[in-house]
């Protein structure tokens, strides 16, 4: 297996190649649960769209409970603890929504759509920085970029298969069948994250028993040392502008797709397809490509690119405004954003101390993204309100995804920094 991995990835240890698969299993299973899930919460956003910027805001304020809640029990419990916990309250959650859409009234089902929705998007961040955070606990940052590469196409195999089934059976089945199925993968990602942290420890430059013991600090110690430290406010608003992107599009997409199509179950399959696409890319990038962009340009260089493609993306949305033109554009930024920025965003955090992984890390992909989710989306309805349409309101975004390109390459040369300074060998 090592010989076969090595191919495609760079080993210097001997335990690297089981840490890395370890780790790989991991986010496969997240993102398999997750992505059972996403289109149907997509689609929920299509059916309601004239309420998702106050969906949103109630997102935005979960987001920010959520975080200090799971800072509070880090504080508390050994990393071993606290991940798989935070897992199985996600399990518990699912249940009581397939319940609510087996036993109650149909007339009570639109309110369950909006609860979910909002919990979907508190999900969906929340388990994937726990694995991120986890996974950078584990690694060093020279490990970082030569193995996170790998790490993400278990993620996205797990993201392609989940949508490849919501997208074959979303027409088929009720939409509560698909909540109990996404449980399986989200209690087995569980099973991976505790031998993570029990069997791997490659990455560790921590004092003997460190991983053992809770974090130090508070539920607000995570949330204070972003405002103390230019590196993590410059992590931070790179991510607040990656969500201004994000949001402009998704925004977009929910307009054109409920324009185009009237049935919510071809709704369901045609996002999954998209999804489906998005990550088979994901994988080509993160197989053949990553971490080669990474060694040979560097990390800065690597997380400015999504931001040019996607101002260049604005600018053909502005002068053809179609749901294919969308659909193009989303799927070259979703795919870039998925391979390429993510893993080269998660080497940032290896150069941080523990607690910024967890706690810090929680604050800034949870609840500065939704922050940012918050504060676009209400910028995309007051462009709207106004009278402006999709094409206009993509030129607006262009300026702001080149200012997204300097920031990101001012963030990606601070790591390398850090990382001289650590001991770590530079990025070349």
């Amino acid at each position: 297996m090592r010989t076969m991995l090595g191919w495609l990835v760079e080993f210097e240890t001997d335990d690297e190649p089981r840490g890395m698969l370890q780790a790989a299993a991991y986010g496969f299973f997240i993102m398999l649960s997750y992505y059972i899930l996403r289109a149907v919460r997509d689609e929920i956003a299509a059916a309601d769209r004239g309420n998702l910027q106050i969906l949103w805001t109630v997102v935005f304020f979960v987001m920010v409970a959520a975080v200090q809640g799971y800072s509070w029990i880090a504080s508390r419990y050994s990393r071993g603890v606290f991940v798989p916990l935070a897992n199985r309250f996600f399990i518990a959650c699912l249940i009581g929504f397939w319940a609510a859409l087996r036993f109650l009234p149909e007339a009570t089902y639109i309110w369950v759509d909006r609860v979910f929705y909002v919990w979907t998007s508190v999900f969906a961040l929340f388990v994937v920085t726990v694995f991120w955070g986890l996974v950078a606990d584990c690694f060093t940052h020279d490990q970082g970029k030569r193995l996170f590469g790998f790490i993400a196409v278990g993620a996205s195999v797990g993201a392609a298969i989940g949508s490849g089934i919501t997208a074959a059976i979303a027409t088929q089945v009720p939409v509560f069948t698909l909540l109990l199925i996404a449980i399986v993968p989200l209690e087995i990602a569980s099973w991976f994250a505790v031998g993570l942290h029990r069997g791997f420890a490659t990455g560790d430059v921590h004092a003997a028993g460190e991983s053992e013991k809770p974090l130090s600090g508070d539920a607000l110690s995570g949330m204070k040392a972003v405002f103390q430290s230019r590196y993590l406010l410059g992590i931070a608003s790179f991510i607040a502008l990656m969500t201004f992107a994000s949001t402009i599009l998704y925004f977009a997409q929910s307009d054109l797709v409920y324009e185009t199509m009237t049935d919510r179950g071809e709704r369901r399959a045609f996002l999954a397809r998209i999804d489906l696409i998005v990550n088979v890319l994901t994988i080509l990038f993160e197989v053949y490509l990553t971490a080669r962009i990474i060694k040979w340009f560097g990390v800065a260089v690597t997380l400015a690119i999504v931001p040019v493609a996607v101002a260049v993306g604005f600018v053909a949305l502005g002068l053809w405004p179609t749901l294919w033109t969308l659909v193009v554009v989303q799927v070259i930024y979703r795919a870039g954003r998925y391979g390429l920025a993510k893993p080269a965003r998660e080497v940032l955090f290896t150069v941080v101390s523990r607690e910024e992984k967890y706690k810090s890390k929680a604050f800034i992909d949870a609840a500065v993204y939704r922050g940012g989710d918050l504060a676009s989306g209400w910028i995309y309805a007051g462009l709207a309100f106004v009278g402006l349409t999709v094409g206009p309101i993509a030129l607006i975004a262009a300026p702001v995804a080149i200012l997204w390109a300097f920031i990101a390459l001012d963030v990606g040369r601070a790591g390398e920094v850090k990382a001289a300074e650590l001991g770590a060998a530079p990025v070349e």
